[in-house]
């Protein structure tokens, strides 16, 4: 199953990023193809995927939109072959990390996001797997 994974960091104001990372040698660092994006990688597809999963890191210095806007726009993004809601499968959770507030979101079904943001093109890819977390922070990722 496809997997694509996603970090954001909500901020009050617009400060640099402040949070570090060090990626496993096994995450394959890719050519960042957005100013939001502050690191992406493709993760070794996990045993039965049909292809790798991509992992995207975002700092949007404040202007990313709340939590659950961002919770709204994942579970746009998954549809359900049995015309069920996806936010009646998907989980969330939040919880306290290091102090940071983090919420979690893991939903499966056929990703539907637009190919490029504002196209009418969609993905059609089954069996996918999304998730993602929003890091609330002073200063970002």
């Amino acid at each position: 199953m496809p997997l694509l994974l996603s970090l954001i960091a909500l901020t009050a104001a617009t400060v640099p990023a402040t949070l570090t990372y060090v990626a496993p040698s096994a995450w394959q660092p890719q050519v960042v193809t957005s100013m939001m994006r502050v690191g992406e990688f493709v993760l070794p597809r996990a045993e039965g995927s049909r292809e790798d999963a991509s992992l995207a890191i975002y700092f949007f210095g404040g202007t990313g939109g709340t939590v659950q806007a961002n919770i709204d726009r994942w579970l746009g993004q998954i549809a359900q072959r049995n015309g069920r809601a996806t936010k009646d499968v998907a989980t969330t959770s939040r919880r306290l990390i290091n102090g940071l507030s983090v919420t979690t979101f893991d939903a499966t079904g056929t990703y539907v996001a637009e190919v490029t943001p504002g196209s009418a093109e969609r993905f059609n890819k089954p069996a996918f797997r999304m998730r993602a977390a929003v890091i609330e922070t002073k200063g970002g990722p």
